[in-house]
Protein backbone atom coordinates (compact mmCIF):
# COMPACT_ATOMS: atom_id res chain seq x y z
CA UNK A 1 0.00 0.00 0.00
CA UNK A 2 1.54 3.16 -1.17
CA UNK A 3 0.81 6.49 1.52
CA UNK A 4 -2.29 8.34 0.72
CA UNK A 5 -2.57 11.65 -0.34
CA UNK A 6 -5.60 12.34 -0.91
CA UNK A 7 -8.42 11.38 1.52
CA UNK A 8 -11.83 11.95 -0.39
CA UNK A 9 -14.90 13.24 2.01
CA UNK A 10 -17.79 12.27 0.46
CA UNK A 11 -21.63 14.09 1.26
CA UNK A 12 -23.55 13.34 -2.03
CA UNK A 13 -24.95 10.45 -3.57
CA UNK A 14 -23.31 10.91 -7.09
CA UNK A 15 -19.58 10.93 -5.36
CA UNK A 16 -20.65 7.80 -3.39
CA UNK A 17 -21.96 5.84 -6.24
CA UNK A 18 -18.56 7.24 -8.25
CA UNK A 19 -16.15 6.40 -5.33
CA UNK A 20 -18.26 2.87 -5.12
CA UNK A 21 -17.47 2.02 -8.84
CA UNK A 22 -14.12 2.62 -8.28
CA UNK A 23 -13.44 0.55 -6.07
CA UNK A 24 -16.03 -2.26 -6.82
CA UNK A 25 -12.62 -4.83 -8.43
CA UNK A 26 -10.71 -4.76 -5.31
CA UNK A 27 -10.26 -8.19 -3.01
CA UNK A 28 -10.91 -6.12 -0.09
CA UNK A 29 -12.01 -3.38 1.79
CA UNK A 30 -10.31 -1.68 5.00
CA UNK A 31 -13.94 -0.71 7.31
CA UNK A 32 -13.92 1.35 9.99
CA UNK A 33 -17.05 3.27 11.55
CA UNK A 34 -17.34 6.33 14.33
CA UNK A 35 -20.24 6.48 16.23
CA UNK A 36 -21.98 7.37 19.32
CA UNK A 37 -23.95 5.77 21.89
CA UNK A 38 -23.62 7.83 25.27
CA UNK A 39 -27.20 9.13 25.00
CA UNK A 40 -29.14 6.37 22.98
CA UNK A 41 -30.03 2.44 22.84
CA UNK A 42 -29.18 2.58 19.11
CA UNK A 43 -25.71 3.50 17.85
CA UNK A 44 -25.89 7.01 16.32
CA UNK A 45 -23.94 6.56 12.94
CA UNK A 46 -21.27 9.09 12.31
CA UNK A 47 -18.81 8.28 9.49
CA UNK A 48 -18.00 5.44 7.45
CA UNK A 49 -14.11 4.88 6.65
CA UNK A 50 -12.97 3.16 3.98
CA UNK A 51 -9.85 2.32 1.77
CA UNK A 52 -8.48 -0.14 -0.79
CA UNK A 53 -4.51 -0.57 -1.55
CA UNK A 54 -4.56 3.02 -3.18
CA UNK A 55 -8.33 4.93 -2.29
CA UNK A 56 -9.61 6.25 1.05
CA UNK A 57 -12.90 7.68 1.68
CA UNK A 58 -14.53 9.12 4.64
CA UNK A 59 -18.55 9.13 4.31
CA UNK A 60 -20.82 10.52 5.62
CA UNK A 61 -24.09 9.17 6.67
CA UNK A 62 -25.14 12.19 8.55
CA UNK A 63 -25.37 13.87 5.16
CA UNK A 64 -26.74 11.20 2.37
CA UNK A 65 -29.90 10.49 2.20
CA UNK A 66 -29.17 6.64 0.86
CA UNK A 67 -26.53 4.43 1.45
CA UNK A 68 -27.24 1.88 -1.15
CA UNK A 69 -23.92 2.09 -3.15
CA UNK A 70 -21.83 1.45 -0.16
CA UNK A 71 -24.29 -1.56 0.89
CA UNK A 72 -23.73 -3.28 -2.89
CA UNK A 73 -20.10 -2.95 -1.63
CA UNK A 74 -20.12 -4.40 1.84
CA UNK A 75 -22.68 -7.45 0.89
CA UNK A 76 -20.77 -8.41 -2.26
CA UNK A 77 -19.38 -12.18 -1.05
CA UNK A 78 -16.17 -11.45 -3.56
CA UNK A 79 -15.01 -8.83 -1.39
CA UNK A 80 -13.36 -9.13 1.89
CA UNK A 81 -14.09 -6.45 4.79
CA UNK A 82 -11.37 -6.01 6.75
CA UNK A 83 -12.09 -4.74 10.20
CA UNK A 84 -10.33 -4.81 13.65
CA UNK A 85 -12.69 -5.25 16.55
CA UNK A 86 -15.18 -5.51 13.95
CA UNK A 87 -18.22 -6.15 16.46
CA UNK A 88 -19.92 -2.74 16.98
CA UNK A 89 -19.27 -1.70 13.27
CA UNK A 90 -21.16 -5.25 12.66
CA UNK A 91 -23.75 -3.96 14.55
CA UNK A 92 -24.25 -0.87 13.01
CA UNK A 93 -24.70 -2.50 9.87
CA UNK A 94 -26.78 -4.67 10.93
CA UNK A 95 -29.10 -2.62 12.35
CA UNK A 96 -29.26 -0.66 9.27
CA UNK A 97 -29.80 -3.43 6.79
CA UNK A 98 -31.05 -6.44 8.80
CA UNK A 99 -28.07 -8.42 7.60
CA UNK A 100 -24.49 -8.67 7.78
CA UNK A 101 -21.47 -8.23 5.80
CA UNK A 102 -19.46 -10.91 4.54
CA UNK A 103 -17.07 -12.77 4.22
CA UNK A 104 -15.30 -10.57 6.86
CA UNK A 105 -11.51 -11.14 8.65
CA UNK A 106 -10.82 -8.98 11.87
CA UNK A 107 -7.25 -8.42 12.56
CA UNK A 108 -7.90 -8.61 16.33
CA UNK A 109 -8.86 -11.93 16.43
CA UNK A 110 -6.41 -12.64 13.77
CA UNK A 111 -3.36 -11.09 15.41
CA UNK A 112 -2.89 -13.26 18.86
CA UNK A 113 -2.52 -16.33 16.03
CA UNK A 114 1.07 -14.66 15.12
CA UNK A 115 2.31 -13.99 19.01
CA UNK A 116 0.72 -10.78 18.73
CA UNK A 117 -1.13 -10.12 22.30
CA UNK A 118 -4.72 -10.38 22.75
CA UNK A 119 -6.49 -7.99 22.87
CA UNK A 120 -3.96 -5.96 21.02
CA UNK A 121 -5.74 -2.05 20.07
CA UNK A 122 -5.42 -1.02 16.51
CA UNK A 123 -2.82 1.69 17.17
CA UNK A 124 -0.78 -1.17 18.98
CA UNK A 125 -0.58 -3.37 15.86
CA UNK A 126 0.15 -1.12 13.41
CA UNK A 127 3.19 -0.25 15.43
CA UNK A 128 4.16 -4.08 15.74
CA UNK A 129 3.51 -5.30 12.14
CA UNK A 130 4.59 -1.79 10.86
CA UNK A 131 6.50 -0.05 12.70
CA UNK A 132 4.02 3.25 12.70
CA UNK A 133 2.98 5.01 15.61
CA UNK A 134 -0.78 6.66 15.32
CA UNK A 135 -1.90 9.98 16.70
CA UNK A 136 -4.37 9.68 19.33
CA UNK A 137 -5.21 13.62 18.68
CA UNK A 138 -8.92 12.95 18.51
CA UNK A 139 -10.09 10.01 20.10
CA UNK A 140 -12.67 11.33 21.94
CA UNK A 141 -14.10 13.41 19.27
CA UNK A 142 -17.88 14.24 18.84
CA UNK A 143 -18.04 13.05 15.35
CA UNK A 144 -21.71 14.14 15.02
CA UNK A 145 -21.06 17.58 14.73
CA UNK A 146 -20.10 19.00 11.26
CA UNK A 147 -18.19 20.62 9.70
CA UNK A 148 -15.35 17.77 10.51
CA UNK A 149 -11.69 19.66 10.34
CA UNK A 150 -9.40 18.06 8.10
CA UNK A 151 -7.56 17.00 11.04
CA UNK A 152 -10.26 14.84 12.25
CA UNK A 153 -10.71 13.65 8.82
CA UNK A 154 -6.76 12.53 8.47
CA UNK A 155 -7.61 10.75 12.21
CA UNK A 156 -10.19 9.21 11.12
CA UNK A 157 -9.02 8.02 7.57
CA UNK A 158 -5.78 6.58 9.73
CA UNK A 159 -8.20 3.72 11.11
CA UNK A 160 -8.02 2.31 7.98
CA UNK A 161 -5.39 3.29 5.58
CA UNK A 162 -2.74 1.43 7.48
CA UNK A 163 -5.49 -1.49 8.09
CA UNK A 164 -5.38 -3.49 4.65
CA UNK A 165 -1.28 -3.72 4.87
CA UNK A 166 -1.75 -5.32 8.14
CA UNK A 167 -4.06 -7.31 6.81
CA UNK A 168 -2.00 -8.54 4.04
CA UNK A 169 0.59 -9.04 6.68
CA UNK A 170 -1.02 -11.24 9.20
CA UNK A 171 -2.49 -13.01 5.80
CA UNK A 172 1.34 -14.05 5.01
CA UNK A 173 2.28 -14.90 8.51
CA UNK A 174 -0.24 -16.83 9.40
CA UNK A 175 -0.23 -18.65 5.68
CA UNK A 176 3.77 -19.37 6.68
CA UNK A 177 2.49 -20.49 10.07
CA UNK A 178 0.02 -23.23 8.47
CA UNK A 179 -2.85 -21.33 10.04
CA UNK A 180 -4.79 -18.97 7.69
CA UNK A 181 -8.06 -21.11 8.31
CA UNK A 182 -7.30 -21.26 12.16
CA UNK A 183 -9.70 -17.80 12.92
CA UNK A 184 -12.85 -18.40 10.54
CA UNK A 185 -14.32 -20.03 13.33
CA UNK A 186 -14.16 -16.89 15.24
CA UNK A 187 -15.16 -14.86 12.29
CA UNK A 188 -18.43 -17.09 11.85
CA UNK A 189 -19.03 -16.62 15.27
CA UNK A 190 -18.96 -12.09 14.49
CA UNK A 191 -21.58 -13.10 11.94
CA UNK A 192 -23.92 -14.74 14.40
CA UNK A 193 -27.22 -12.36 14.13
CA UNK A 194 -28.16 -13.42 17.49
CA UNK A 195 -25.03 -11.20 19.08
CA UNK A 196 -26.88 -8.02 17.57
CA UNK A 197 -30.92 -8.61 18.17
CA UNK A 198 -31.15 -7.96 21.38
CA UNK A 199 -33.66 -10.10 21.79
CA UNK A 200 -36.19 -8.61 24.61
CA UNK A 201 -37.40 -12.33 26.37
CA UNK A 202 -33.25 -12.74 26.33
CA UNK A 203 -32.07 -9.70 27.74
CA UNK A 204 -32.15 -10.83 31.51
CA UNK A 205 -28.92 -13.56 31.23
CA UNK A 206 -26.75 -9.93 30.08
CA UNK A 207 -27.75 -8.93 34.57
CA UNK A 208 -24.80 -9.82 36.38
CA UNK A 209 -25.21 -12.23 39.13
CA UNK A 210 -28.58 -13.74 37.27
CA UNK A 211 -27.17 -17.70 38.40
CA UNK A 212 -27.83 -16.54 41.97
CA UNK A 213 -31.48 -16.34 41.92
CA UNK A 214 -34.25 -18.70 42.09
CA UNK A 215 -36.88 -19.70 39.82
CA UNK A 216 -39.58 -17.15 40.58
CA UNK A 217 -37.20 -14.23 40.91
CA UNK A 218 -35.92 -16.08 37.32
CA UNK A 219 -39.08 -14.72 36.18
CA UNK A 220 -39.22 -11.52 37.39
CA UNK A 221 -36.12 -10.95 36.17
CA UNK A 222 -36.85 -12.05 32.37
CA UNK A 223 -40.00 -9.81 32.55
CA UNK A 224 -38.45 -6.81 33.64
CA UNK A 225 -35.36 -6.93 32.10
CA UNK A 226 -37.75 -7.72 28.58
CA UNK A 227 -39.98 -4.77 29.74
CA UNK A 228 -36.25 -2.41 30.03
CA UNK A 229 -35.44 -3.86 26.42
CA UNK A 230 -38.72 -3.17 25.12
CA UNK A 231 -39.12 0.67 26.18
CA UNK A 232 -34.93 1.70 25.56
CA UNK A 233 -35.18 0.71 21.99
CA UNK A 234 -38.52 2.19 21.69
CA UNK A 235 -37.69 5.88 23.36
CA UNK A 236 -33.28 5.00 21.70
CA UNK A 237 -32.38 5.48 25.22
CA UNK A 238 -29.51 3.66 26.95
CA UNK A 239 -31.30 0.45 29.33
CA UNK A 240 -29.40 2.27 32.35
CA UNK A 241 -31.57 5.57 31.77
CA UNK A 242 -35.06 3.88 32.30
CA UNK A 243 -33.44 1.41 35.13
CA UNK A 244 -29.77 0.33 36.28
CA UNK A 245 -28.79 -3.36 35.99
CA UNK A 246 -28.38 -3.96 39.79
CA UNK A 247 -31.94 -2.40 40.26
CA UNK A 248 -33.33 -4.56 38.20
CA UNK A 249 -31.80 -7.15 39.87
CA UNK A 250 -33.14 -6.72 43.45
CA UNK A 251 -36.17 -5.85 41.92
CA UNK A 252 -36.33 -9.57 40.87
CA UNK A 253 -35.02 -10.34 44.35
CA UNK A 254 -36.91 -8.72 46.68
CA UNK A 255 -40.09 -8.56 44.66
CA UNK A 256 -41.64 -5.28 45.92
CA UNK A 257 -45.48 -4.83 45.90
CA UNK A 258 -46.32 -1.59 46.68
CA UNK A 259 -44.78 1.90 46.64
CA UNK A 260 -43.28 2.03 50.34
CA UNK A 261 -41.27 -1.37 49.47
CA UNK A 262 -40.76 0.47 46.22
CA UNK A 263 -38.61 2.46 48.37
CA UNK A 264 -36.33 0.36 49.63
CA UNK A 265 -34.68 -0.53 46.66
CA UNK A 266 -31.16 0.89 46.10
CA UNK A 267 -30.86 3.40 43.45
CA UNK A 268 -34.57 3.36 42.14
CA UNK A 269 -34.97 7.06 41.33
CA UNK A 270 -37.95 8.95 42.29
CA UNK A 271 -38.64 10.10 38.74
CA UNK A 272 -38.32 6.48 37.90
CA UNK A 273 -40.71 5.21 40.36
CA UNK A 274 -43.66 8.03 39.33
CA UNK A 275 -43.13 6.88 35.73
CA UNK A 276 -43.18 3.39 35.90
CA UNK A 277 -43.70 2.42 39.72
CA UNK A 278 -47.63 0.86 38.25
CA UNK A 279 -45.79 -0.89 35.78
CA UNK A 280 -43.24 -2.41 37.42
CA UNK A 281 -45.55 -3.76 40.58
CA UNK A 282 -47.70 -5.21 37.95
CA UNK A 283 -45.16 -6.63 35.90
CA UNK A 284 -43.44 -7.89 38.82
CA UNK A 285 -46.73 -8.91 40.19
CA UNK A 286 -47.90 -11.38 36.95
CA UNK A 287 -44.48 -12.67 36.33
CA UNK A 288 -43.70 -14.72 39.91
CA UNK A 289 -46.17 -16.73 39.50
CA UNK A 290 -45.01 -17.99 36.04
CA UNK A 291 -42.28 -20.52 35.22
CA UNK A 292 -38.57 -19.69 34.95
CA UNK A 293 -37.39 -18.90 31.35
CA UNK A 294 -37.14 -21.99 29.27
CA UNK A 295 -33.25 -22.34 28.94
CA UNK A 296 -30.15 -24.73 30.11
CA UNK A 297 -28.33 -22.90 32.82
CA UNK A 298 -25.33 -23.06 34.04
CA UNK A 299 -24.95 -24.89 37.68
CA UNK A 300 -24.67 -21.74 39.98
CA UNK A 301 -21.16 -20.20 40.73
CA UNK A 302 -19.69 -21.88 43.89
CA UNK A 303 -16.78 -21.92 45.22
CA UNK A 304 -14.44 -25.09 44.13
CA UNK A 305 -13.68 -27.84 46.18
CA UNK A 306 -9.65 -28.57 46.49
CA UNK A 307 -9.61 -31.00 44.08
CA UNK A 308 -11.88 -29.29 41.72
CA UNK A 309 -9.34 -26.15 41.65
CA UNK A 310 -6.52 -28.97 41.77
CA UNK A 311 -7.97 -30.14 38.24
CA UNK A 312 -8.48 -26.76 36.93
CA UNK A 313 -4.44 -26.24 37.66
CA UNK A 314 -3.89 -29.46 36.11
CA UNK A 315 -5.75 -28.48 32.38
CA UNK A 316 -4.11 -24.76 32.67
CA UNK A 317 -1.30 -26.59 32.67
CA UNK A 318 -1.83 -28.54 29.55
CA UNK A 319 -2.98 -25.33 27.75
CA UNK A 320 -0.04 -23.93 28.85
CA UNK A 321 2.27 -26.34 27.32
CA UNK A 322 0.71 -26.61 23.75
CA UNK A 323 0.36 -22.99 23.52
CA UNK A 324 4.15 -22.23 24.16
CA UNK A 325 4.82 -25.54 21.59
CA UNK A 326 3.07 -23.27 19.05
CA UNK A 327 4.40 -19.95 20.40
CA UNK A 328 0.48 -18.54 21.55
CA UNK A 329 -0.38 -16.79 24.51
CA UNK A 330 -2.25 -19.62 26.71
CA UNK A 331 -5.37 -17.09 27.23
CA UNK A 332 -6.15 -16.84 23.07
CA UNK A 333 -5.95 -20.84 23.30
CA UNK A 334 -8.19 -20.89 27.11
CA UNK A 335 -8.86 -19.40 30.07
CA UNK A 336 -10.10 -20.60 33.44
CA UNK A 337 -13.78 -20.12 32.28
CA UNK A 338 -12.92 -21.64 29.25
CA UNK A 339 -12.20 -25.08 31.35
CA UNK A 340 -14.79 -24.36 33.76
CA UNK A 341 -16.88 -24.92 30.88
CA UNK A 342 -15.20 -27.67 29.72
CA UNK A 343 -15.65 -29.52 32.48
CA UNK A 344 -18.90 -28.12 33.46
CA UNK A 345 -20.75 -27.99 29.90
CA UNK A 346 -18.53 -29.48 27.18
CA UNK A 347 -20.86 -29.38 24.32
CA UNK A 348 -20.72 -25.00 24.76
CA UNK A 349 -17.14 -24.95 25.05
CA UNK A 350 -14.72 -22.93 22.44
CA UNK A 351 -12.03 -25.39 23.17
CA UNK A 352 -14.28 -28.63 21.78
CA UNK A 353 -14.16 -26.32 18.24
CA UNK A 354 -11.93 -25.15 15.34
CA UNK A 355 -8.20 -25.24 15.54
CA UNK A 356 -8.76 -25.11 19.54
CA UNK A 357 -10.18 -28.98 19.48
CA UNK A 358 -7.22 -29.50 17.31
CA UNK A 359 -4.44 -28.29 19.63
CA UNK A 360 -5.70 -29.05 22.89
CA UNK A 361 -9.43 -29.84 23.39
CA UNK A 362 -9.35 -33.37 22.25
CA UNK A 363 -6.93 -34.18 24.37
CA UNK A 364 -8.15 -32.12 27.45
CA UNK A 365 -11.29 -34.06 26.85
CA UNK A 366 -9.76 -37.45 27.33
CA UNK A 367 -8.01 -36.48 30.34
CA UNK A 368 -10.97 -35.77 31.86
CA UNK A 369 -12.33 -38.85 30.67
CA UNK A 370 -9.22 -41.01 32.15
CA UNK A 371 -8.26 -41.80 28.65
CA UNK A 372 -4.70 -39.63 28.92
CA UNK A 373 -2.53 -38.32 31.59
CA UNK A 374 0.58 -36.19 32.20
CA UNK A 375 3.79 -37.33 33.31
CA UNK A 376 6.78 -35.49 34.30
CA UNK A 377 9.93 -36.78 31.91
CA UNK A 378 13.37 -35.42 32.76
CA UNK A 379 11.88 -32.38 33.65
CA UNK A 380 9.12 -31.83 31.02
CA UNK A 381 5.32 -32.32 30.91
CA UNK A 382 4.28 -35.18 28.36
CA UNK A 383 0.42 -35.82 27.69
CA UNK A 384 0.44 -39.75 26.91
CA UNK A 385 -2.67 -42.19 26.71
CA UNK A 386 -3.44 -43.69 30.05
CA UNK A 387 -1.94 -47.09 30.91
Amino acid sequence: MTPFSQISYIDSLDQLRDFCKTVKSSPWLAVDTEFLREKTYFPKFCLLQIATADKVACIDPLALESLEPVADLLFDPAITKVFHAGRQDLEIFFHLWGKLPAPIFDTQIAAPLIGLPEQISYAGLISELLGITLGKGHARTDWSLRPLADAQLRYAADDVIHLGTAYLKLCQRLEALGRLDWPEGDFAALLDPKLYENAPDQAWQRISGHYQLNASQLAVLQALAAWREDNARQQDIPRSWLVKDEVLFDLARLQPTNADKFKLIRGLEERTLKRYGSQLCRIIDEAKHRPPPAVSLRPRQTKKTPEQEALLDVLTAVVRLRAAQHTLNPAILGGRKDLELLMEEPEQSKLLQGWRKTMAGTELKALLQGERQLRVINGRLRMEPHG
